[in-house]
């Protein structure tokens, strides 16, 4: 039997190929997972709405860890503990932007807003919001503006992409919902191998008893991996399914 119990697969640049679908050798080796009584837990910067149509499509019933953290859920449909930004917090996040001009998006209960939308909003008060983000090519602006998130000192800051940031309440990150989903089921952190390519997946792989960077990953996240896997488009998630969960079970 596997001495992992639990394997965090952040979605984008990890788990999904560049056309955002999963390839057939990863969608095996993470049945075959399952079936070995693995849970498979998708740990993602993405909202719910966008990250349980691949749930449905790999047909699993397991927890997820969404907007880096901000929700935690026990299946699909079934919300164990939601963690909300203050909206004085998020109303301070938009003027920066319209500041400094980056694209912008933010998540909240059941929507998501962006720059071309933000309009749609109405009263910010009354939405509960999860997280905010900046997307700009301009990595000075993108610096000055994330000097200035640093200084309020309210935020974990992170990012899924070397051209964005993304902001959460301090404390809430990818690492605390899978420790509450360890919690739940009298796992340890020992027993997880996680998965991801960016900064938002650092505090997970460093806690993970195997943390993986993929072979696509930024620079900093494979420093401070345990190892360094195959790309995404390499199916490097199979490739440590099948060598570290399923001791190098052949046939999937």
């Amino acid at each position: 039997m596997s001495r992992y119990r639990m394997i965090a697969l952040d979605m984008d640049g990890t788990m999904l190929t560049e056309e955002k679908t999963i390839s057939a050798e990863t969608r095996a080796a993470i049945l075959a997972a399952e079936d070995a009584g693995i849970k498979v837990v998708f740990a993602t910067g993405r909202g719910i709405q966008n990250a349980l149509p691949y749930a449905v499509e790999l047909g699993l019933t397991s927890p997820l860890v969404t907007v880096n953290g901000g929700e935690v859920w026990k299946a699909p449909g079934e919300l164990l503990e939601r963690h909300p930004m203050q909206a004085d917090e998020v109303r301070r996040m938009h003027q920066l932007a319209i500041q400094y001009d980056p694209w912008y998006w933010a998540y909240s209960v059941g929507d998501v807003f962006n720059k071309e939308t933000w309009d749609g909003v109405g009263d910010i008060d009354a939405r509960t919001w999860l997280k905010f983000g900046y997307y700009t090519e301009n990595l000075e602006v993108l610096g000055t503006i994330r000097q200035q998130l640093e200084s309020w000192d309210l935020f974990e800051i992170t990012n899924s992409h070397p051209c964005n940031i993304e902001m959460n309440p301090k404390g809430v990150n990818k690492a605390s919902g899978l420790r509450r989903l360890c919690e739940l089921y009298g796992f340890d952190m020992s027993q997880v191998i996680a998965m991801g390519d960016s900064l938002n997946d650092v505090s997970m792989i460093r806690e993970a008893g195997l943390g993986v960077a993929m072979g696509n990953a930024q620079d900093e996240v494979k420093k401070l991996a345990d190892t360094v896997t195959l790309t995404n488009e390499e199916h490097g998630v199979a490739c440590i399914i099948r060598e570290y969960a399923l001791g190098g079970s052949a046939g999937i």
